[in-house]
């Protein structure tokens, strides 16, 4: 365990900001309360979102994805997520329910600048509503409604510094256990790896939508 000296834990937001300093301009000036035509510029060009949201059983963070502008921008106030097959451990959703406070984490491919959407959620199940997201005839089984209390874009420094999209930057995938392999570690031997793996392609792309 990591050994700290109390002396060296900022405690107090006073002590911190003393720290880092005061924001620039800049900073301050790209915050507004809406979804201003810049952003919904951005957020039509995003095919990758994460989520982020809190409850009563803690944090999380979930990834999103879809063709480039499946989050829709339904006014200057208001975004629309349809809600896609996954898992069904419904992290997200649950907590959305419990506590409606979200984020909203917008990625471009080969864009440095990120977008950070902040409000409350809801989530909704009105048919009318869920036809509009119809993929392969295949509704969402919910929308997540958010409406918009803070939009600002992040500069590129974290993408420069980690080269996220450079081609050759990217890892050969067996690399890394492949996911049937950490599940059989995972659960000690009670999934069997190997056949999932094996059945994982076909299984995404009957559940895809």
């Amino acid at each position: 365990m990591l050994q700290i000296n109390a002396s060296h834990r900022i405690t107090d937001v006073g002590e911190l900001e003393r720290l880092y300093g005061a924001p620039s301009q800049p900073a301050l000036a790209k915050e507004v309360s809406f979804i201003h035509p810049v952003y919904r510029q951005f957020i039509s060009r995003s095919p990758f979102i994460v989520l982020a949201t809190g409850g009563e059983g803690g944090l999380d963070t979930s990834p999103r994805g879809d063709a480039p502008g499946f989050v829709v921008v339904e006014d200057d106030r208001t975004l629309l997520i349809p809600d896609r097959p996954g898992n069904n451990r419904i992290d997200s959703l649950r907590n959305i329910v419990e506590s409606p406070q979200v984020a909203v984490f917008f990625l471009v491919p080969g864009v440095g600048e990120s977008l950070r959407v902040n409000g409350r959620a809801s989530i909704l199940v009105d048919p009318d509503l869920l036809a509009r997201f119809v993929v392969n005839a295949k509704p969402p089984r919910s929308v997540i409604v958010i409406d918009v209390e803070t939009a600002f874009f992040q500069c590129s420094k974290a993408i420069v510094r980690s080269d996220l999209w450079n081609p050759e930057k990217q890892i050969d995938r067996a690399e890394l256990p492949s996911t049937g392999a950490m599940l059989a570690e995972l659960s000690k031997g009670r999934i069997d790896g190997s056949e999932f793996d094996r059945e994982m392609p076909e299984r995404i792309r009957q559940t895809l939508y």
